[in-house]
């Protein structure tokens, strides 16, 4: 299948003698000629859209899908950041909100937790306020205050040239160069509008394009994939498709990374569109339906542990003790203290009923300040990321 070069966008030379480089400028959405929706495109998509309903219907029968939700965001925000160079686990993520920062916990660790804390002011600003130019700002802000990237101008578009390459390249030997900061922003208005754009396109392939074309943009000095990343969620919570963020796509971008790179570079050198589409869908598909079984799973599971529980002379401090464990699965005697509002023998108590049940297991080794791991729960989301 042949498409004109320009159908994506244009190349423009900038500069002057050997200074010279070509930024790309890209045409405003939708592609013209429009995506043709041959029968693997339209199969694809209807994978991806029964694929996301059953996982958006899965998580309504959970009894507190929010505590689902929760470790989602978490990880999300780890395998997200990941790709940008850090290093930090999930299990670092839980201690750092444990505990606070501790010596021994990785320096990107507050990378991550911005990453929580943008996705959920996203969400709420959702409630009141349309996904728009002005929320990607603020969503950005939160994304880099205080953290590596602060000094490159948090919740700005940016002023100035960038570009993407190795460490130490220039803008004459970048692998891509994405518009000046003013064709930047005529590029951004039309990106706004096809944002507000509803019923031309079907919801899953607006929000592949948008995702593509906010990438070409590159709109930030720093943090363009993360923002990128998160608007996918935001805009299918916008528009009702998911009533909880629970589809991110960052683990599976990251094992495909040479792939989704080389779909973005056809996007722009070739007006491969379709190509990029059938990579997103697949991407839908796949990611929907892990997390539908890890859903399931938990469900079960949450059954199967609150029966082991059921007969115990504290059952009533047990089962409530469970369902915090959902969204707090490494957790102290203080912390179940607090959230119990016991005392602390009885708290303690608890834990170690869970202790011999096998549902935690202590992980510090030490006499004092210690923390238990919610094994059975964790392993869920790791055997996701391992399948």
């Amino acid at each position: 299948m042949t498409f004109g070069v320009d159908r994506a966008g244009r190349y423009v030379t900038q500069g002057v003698g050997a200074a010279t480089y070509r930024a790309f400028v890209p045409a405003p959405l939708p592609p013209k000629p429009p995506v043709r929706m041959g029968s693997d495109l339209t199969r694809l998509l209807s994978d991806a859209d029964r694929a996301l309903g059953r996982l958006d219907g899965v998580a309504s029968v959970l009894p507190n899908p929010d505590l689902f939700v929760a470790m989602y965001v978490r990880q999300e925000a780890v395998l997200s950041s990941q790709i940008e160079g850090t290093q930090s686990t999930l299990e670092d993520v839980l201690e750092f909100e444990a505990d606070g920062t501790t010596s021994d916990q990785p320096r990107d660790i507050e990378e991550v937790v911005n990453y929580v804390t943008a996705m959920k002011y996203g969400l709420q600003r959702l409630d009141t306020f349309p996904l728009s130019l002005r929320l990607l700002r603020e969503i950005h802000d939160k994304l880099l205050t205080g953290v590596r990237g602060q000094d490159r101008q948090p919740g700005n578009f940016r002023t100035s040239q960038n570009w993407i390459g190795p460490a130490g390249c220039t803008l004459a030997d970048a692998e891509f160069v994405p518009p000046s900061p003013h064709d930047m922003q005529i590029a951004l208005h039309d990106f706004e509008h096809f944002l507000h754009e509803q019923d031309q396109l079907p919801i899953l392939v607006q929000v592949a394009l948008a995702h593509a074309q906010f990438e070409t943009i590159h709109p930030f000095l720093d943090g363009n994939g993360r923002v990128g990343r998160l608007l996918i969620t935001l805009l299918l919570c916008e528009r009702g498709i998911l009533r909880r963020p629970l589809l991110y796509l960052s683990h599976y971008l990251k094992a495909h990374r040479s792939q989704y790179y080389d779909r973005l570079t056809a996007i722009r050198n070739d007006g491969d569109w379709e190509g990029w589409l059938r990579f997103f869908l697949r991407g839908v598909f796949e990611v929907s339906q892990a997390a539908t079984d890890t859903a399931r799973a938990i469900l079960d599971m949450r059954e199967e542990h609150r029966e082991k529980i059921a007969e115990r002379s504290s059952a009533n401090n047990a089962l409530r003790l469970i369902d915090f464990l959902f969204e707090h699965p490494l957790i102290s005697i203080r912390m179940a203290e607090r959230h119990l509002g016991c005392s602390y023998v009885t708290a303690a108590n608890t834990i170690h009923d869970f202790q011999h049940l096998g549902l935690l297991r202590e992980i510090t080794g030490q006499q004092r300040h210690r923390r238990y791991r919610y094994d059975p729960y964790l392993a869920l989301f790791h055997r996701q990321l391992v399948d």
